[in-house]
């Protein structure tokens, strides 16, 4: 299925830069004004159309609104964090590399099936990658690992070679996938006028447990949302200089 983006008309959002300017980690969010849910929703909407490793799309959103009953739970699970406690929402992103096997699939038949104009041979490229190459690098049994980044160290001796093959670096990549699918989400929500808080800290095992989630599942952020109060803003922003950060060669 193509996916379509969420229909957001311009007197709803704020430019890209400004949401980007404007977005703090609110911690303390208002409690009295009425709040949009369905904002929080077109914003996950836009979140699942960022980038991601291999198109797997390997995370999950899952909104815990301040009508659910385990609204109050899952804060208390965040260290009662104020980000938490005071959330109109909070969204809770998990990663599912458990889910590659589906994924990779339902790729395999998209490709299939496309209409685009493209040649056999990239098809066929395509339809081998999700195939031969997904499975390979996602499969999981003992010292496959060590396996793969053999594989790697010898190809790497006489030509270029992607060396993350590890099960870490997969997990570290399904994580970044997820990360940037989390980033895209709170931009959104903040072009929508409401602001956000990521948070690390809370008790995954016990999370897991409340949410029900598969043992294969891990958490990558917890966000709370709503509309910010002034004092949620602990503070002036800090950055180091930017030449720090940015460097050309």
């Amino acid at each position: 299925m193509i996916r379509k983006s969420p229909d957001l008309t311009m007197s709803e959002t704020m430019s890209f830069f400004d949401a980007v300017e404007s977005r703090r980690s609110v911690r303390i969010f208002d409690q009295e004004t009425p709040f949009d849910h369905d904002l929080i929703k077109k914003a996950l909407e836009a979140a699942i159309l960022s980038p991601n490793s291999s198109n797997l799309q390997l995370y999950q959103f899952i909104r815990v609104p301040e009508s659910s009953s385990l609204k109050d739970q899952l804060a208390e699970l965040c260290m009662r964090q104020k980000a938490a406690t005071t959330a109109r929402e909070l969204v809770v992103v998990v990663t599912r590399r458990d889910l590659w096997k589906s994924r990779a699939a339902a790729n395999y038949e998209y490709i299939k099936s496309a209409t685009q104009n493209q040649s056999e041979k990239k098809k066929k490229q395509a339809l081998s990658y999700y195939g031969n190459l997904i499975p390979k690098l996602y499969s999981k049994f003992p010292g496959w690992t060590l396996v793969k980044k053999l594989i790697a160290f010898t190809v790497g001796l006489k030509r270029p070679m992607v060396r993350e093959v590890g099960e870490t670096e997969v997990r570290i990549s399904v994580h970044k996938s997820a990360a940037l699918a989390a980033m895209t989400f709170m931009l959104g929500v903040k072009a929508v006028g409401y602001d956000t808080c990521p948070m690390e800290g809370f008790d995954s095992k016990r999370v897991k447990k409340l949410l029900n989630l598969t043992s294969g599942s891990e958490i990558c952020m917890i966000i709370g949302c709503g509309k910010g109060l002034p004092e949620g803003i602990y503070g002036e922003r800090f950055r180091v200089e930017s030449e720090l950060l940015i460097s050309e060669k």
